[in-house]
């Protein structure tokens, strides 16, 4: 709350408080809503104006308060959407009215997310705002699909790249191959031959693991994984998803078995370790407890 002077009916000045507008640019994750931040989660109960992009799921939709005033601004592709200056002017708008705003994308707002030219404009207008983190879309597919980004026998570089620009133009990867990296590719639309095109060309091999996970950490999620040079051939997955390319995504080894007496397979016997992790909790809090009684004797 804030404080400006004021005239009253009559030469006497008054100081009458005023509410001051604030924009939250949050991360919605990358679709599960219990992988939505404990933060991002109290905020949005409180907004009075929600900005989203289309591809927000329902469930996280769903805990914005009935009184909030919602409003989809995402873009798809192929398709006219509302022009990102007009998404600036709603932002700056609405703060300027005193109220709570948040403008919320999928995954994390940092990568990808247009973010950069929202700080801008509300810099400009002098509108306060503040970048609330999410679970970025990249970590979300990784998981979901059960491999590292990293991994220090192949992989010590991670690459975020989009196949999308401003203005639709094709961009330009000719810099990024590097065979000791890993690959996520955020939006790769519908044509994975040209991702591999550019990337085989680049020096990757044409054996090199790929991994596509589509709405990955929600319940219609699907993982296909393929190599560079099949690439080209597979099914294009639904909105949103997410490519990832490099040795990390091969498949994880299969359990090693080994066979009985009768012929049974079994899983493989190695001898055990026992480890001790020492005290537990309770020990630890019944020791403090007879210290604390030895010290008040």
């Amino acid at each position: 709350m804030v404080e400006i002077q004021t005239v009253g009916g009559g030469n006497q000045a008054m100081n009458t408080p005023i509410r001051k507008g604030k924009v939250y640019l949050m991360g919605a994750g990358p679709g599960n809503p219990e992988l939505l931040t404990v933060q991002a989660a109290q905020i949005l109960k409180t907004a009075e104006v929600v900005l989203h992009d289309h591809l927000v799921p329902q469930e996280i939709l769903d805990l914005i308060p009935a009184w909030t005033q919602v409003r989809n601004v995402g873009k798809r592709c192929g398709q006219a959407g509302i022009a990102q200056e007009q998404i600036h002017a709603l932002l700056i708008a609405a703060a300027r009215e005193g109220k709570q705003v948040v403008r919320l994308k999928g995954g994390d707002p940092l990568l990808f997310g247009r973010v950069g030219e929202e700080m801008e404009a509300l810099a400009r207008a002098g509108v306060e705002f503040e970048v609330i983190p999410g679970v970025t879309s990249a970590m979300g597919a990784a998981a979901a699909a059960k491999i590292p980004l990293t991994d220090r026998r192949y992989a010590s570089k991670v690459v975020f790249l989009s196949h999308h620009t401003a203005g639709n133009v094709s961009p330009e990867w000719d810099d990024v191959a590097l065979k000791d990296a890993t690959y996520a590719v955020y939006m790769p639309g519908k044509n994975y031959g040209e991702i591999a095109t550019k990337l085989m060309e680049g020096g990757l091999d044409a054996v090199t693991p790929c991994v596509i996970v589509a709405n990955a950490t929600q319940a219609e999620q699907q993982v296909h994984r393929t190599t560079l040079q099949e690439l080209a051939l597979e099914e294009r997955l639904p909105a949103p998803s997410l490519l990832i390319i490099g040795e990390v995504a091969k498949p994880l080894p299969a359990a090693e078995k080994e066979k009985d007496n009768s012929g049974w397979e079994t899983p493989a016997k190695k001898s055990e370790l026992v480890l001790d992790l020492g005290e537990t909790q309770k020990d630890r809090e019944s020791q403090y407890s007879r210290t604390a009684k030895a010290g008040s004797d």
